[in-house]
């Protein structure tokens, strides 16, 4: 019986793909109401085949076939893939089946569709766009050796483990969306079986579910954390596609007969065997493997990059995120978001992730700087920043060094998690309770002085502005100075925003400063997270016997954080040396040793961060 079916189903596809073929052949109907549900799986299948089979000969027939079929398992056709333009060149469409619903009984689910080829133009200028002329194999090697995979330890569990140096930038930031859905659309995940794309989250509620411990998040099933995966995997090609559509670039397997890869062909056991041996050096090499899938429905995104989970998780699962994220935003689009496309978007000679990858997959734009908006150079050119509040932000070791300025759109995202950038490695921070993100109303008095000051400022995030642009800032923030300060802030001839901000602590807020007369706001005190997903060697306190290799796992960092109120003249000069010999000014000094601090002080001066155990790590 197996036998005859496997027959009819390559007869079906067989005729598919003749010019002139007989009727096709549908399969017998159902006999008997006790049908068993292999059975009637089978028979669907079968209907499929055959139903796209005639629908094929007829296009055919009339020259018209534009459009990839869509076949459900009620036999309606609609539009899910067509054809594309990546570059100058048109994608080649290929036939391709929806699978059965989910309410069939026992799956019943296939999925035959093997995407859409890139010529090998448009790979080489893929290919040359990622790594650039003249690659290293080690890069090649980093960049295909890297699956999208949680970690296997107990005690991080929620975070993607990283074995290679180079694709950390993308690890980093589908981490930060993962830790999204799994913090704060905890009880949405349950019901995110294979219908509720992104999108229809309610993204406007208060967080009441969000979860209160790591004790939770240790606890997660493997099927939400891979719902929660594929959800932040499709918000951010979503997201870069401008909300309008998703490429996917995934495996062509070459060894399926007429293009027929059946469900098995996508497990976790045969991927391995099918990559085994494959080599990546070449635009060419990448182009007999690479296959695209264009989505404009969220809900089938949702069910297909979940079922084809599998490919992302093998080793070349970060390679493939970042070409499915170029080929959504559009190969043309990220040169136009670039300040210099003449340069690889892997940087050498260690092939890490440039800033422009980081950004195009937190805001959908290869934009190559963090600043907010952009910035007006003189003579028609400019430099691109950040256009538009973010859902998760970004840090970096960076601003703390005074070599770039973070703008607010980064700095303060919706939810309470940043991708933490270092001189060579991007981890994630994160808190579970977004209040540690709310202002009160002097803080809230800084921030807007800030935002005013920074958008006057062209100095490339040096802090200081002109007399002209400060007299704009103090319009638009109400803010009255006696003429001696006035005169004292413009004495080297442009103004430095640390001496307006001591200026501003001085003037009572009834002015449009910040000092605090009646002393009623005190300061924060939250708990915050490091996730370092890179694979260290953990001794846990005993020494390696007989030569045995030490455990390898990513590390996960409790931080408490203390932040003085930003408008106390007492706190800002104990932040300067002035104060020093109290007990919090030791522990700061103390903790100014760790480079994660650094960053954190960025988003909250002058903060205050204790831990137990190894100092965390940004490298």
């Amino acid at each position: 019986m197996a036998d005859r079916d496997d027959e009819e189903l390559q007869m079906a596809l067989r005729m598919s793909l003749q010019g002139s073929p007989p009727e096709a052949k549908r399969s017998k109907p159902r006999e008997s109401a006790e049908e068993s549900v292999d059975a009637r799986n089978r028979r669907l299948q079968r209907e499929l085949l055959a139903s796209a089979a005639e629908k094929r000969m007829k296009a055919v027939e009339s020259k018209t076939v534009t459009t990839t079929l869509l076949v459900s398992a009620t036999e309606e056709v609609a539009e899910n893939s067509v054809v594309t333009s990546v570059g100058s060149s048109s994608l080649r469409a290929e036939v391709a089946f929806e699978p059965l619903d989910e309410s069939v009984e026992g799956g019943g689910r296939m999925e035959l569709d093997i995407g859409v080829q890139l010529s090998l133009v448009e790979t080489d200028q893929l290919f040359s766009m990622i790594f650039g002329n003249g690659v290293s194999k080690n890069i090649l090697l980093q960049w295909c050796n890297q699956g999208i995979r949680f970690s296997s330890d107990p005690e991080t569990s929620i975070g993607l483990v990283q074995h290679e140096g180079g694709p950390c930038g993308v690890l980093a930031t589908i981490q930060a969306f993962v830790l999204k859905y799994l913090l704060f659309f905890s009880d949405d995940l349950s019901k995110c079986l294979n219908t509720t794309p992104f999108q229809s989250l309610d993204l406007r509620r208060s967080c009441q579910g969000s979860c209160s411990s790591l004790d939770y998040l240790t606890s997660i099933t493997e099927d939400r954390k891979a719902r929660a995966l594929v959800l932040g995997m499709l918000e951010i090609l979503f997201s870069c596609g401008n909300r309008e559509r998703a490429m996917v670039a995934t495996l062509g397997a070459s060894s399926c007969q007429s293009g027929e890869r059946s469900e098995d062909a996508r497990t976790s056991e045969m991927i391995p065997g099918y990559l085994e041996g494959l080599s990546i050096e070449s635009a060419s090499d990448l182009q007999k493997i690479l296959r695209i899938k264009t989505y404009t429905s969220t809900n089938i995104a949702f069910e297909q990059i979940l079922f084809e989970l599998p490919i992302f998780q093998s080793r070349m699962g970060a390679l493939l995120f970042l070409i499915s994220a170029l080929l959504s935003r559009g190969l043309e689009s990220i040169q136009a978001d670039r300040d210099d496309p003449s340069l690889p978007l892997v940087t050498a000679p260690f092939g890490h992730a440039s800033q422009e990858i980081v950004n195009l997959l937190l805001c959908g734009q290869a934009v190559p700087n963090v600043f907010d908006g952009r910035m007006d150079l003189g003579g028609g050119l400019s430099l691109k920043g950040i256009s538009a509040s973010v859902e998760v932000g970004f840090l970096t070791l960076l601003e703390s060094l005074n070599l770039c300025k973070v703008g607010r759109h980064l700095k303060c995202p919706r939810w309470p998690i940043w991708v933490v950038g270092s001189e060579s490695h991007y981890t994630v921070l994160f808190a579970l309770d977004p209040s540690v993100q709310e202002e009160n109303e002097l803080e809230e008095r800084e921030s807007r002085i800030r935002r005013a000051f920074d958008s006057q400022d062209q100095s490339g995030g040096g802090g200081f502005i002109s007399y002209e642009a400060f007299q704009q800032v103090l319009r638009e923030c109400n803010i009255t100075f006696p003429a001696p300060k006035l005169e004292n802030l413009y004495l080297s001839g442009f103004v430095v925003w640390s001496e307006l901000l001591q200026e501003l602590l001085e003037l009572d807020k009834s002015f449009g400063g910040l000092k605090d007369s009646s002393g009623s706001m005190g300061k924060k005190l939250f708990d915050i997270y490091h996730f370092n997903g890179i694979a260290k060697s953990v001794l846990n306190g005993s020494p390696v016997m007989g030569g045995e290799n030490p455990l390898q796992r990513p590390r996960l960092c409790k931080l408490s954080v203390s932040v003085p109120p930003r408008w106390t003249q007492e706190e800002f000069l104990s932040d300067t040396g002035e104060n020093r010999g109290s007990g919090v000014s030791q522990v700061a000094e103390s903790s100014q040793q760790a480079p994660l601090v650094d960053c954190i002080r960025t988003r909250w001066p002058r903060a205050v961060c204790c831990w137990t155990g190894d100092i965390p790590s940004i490298v």
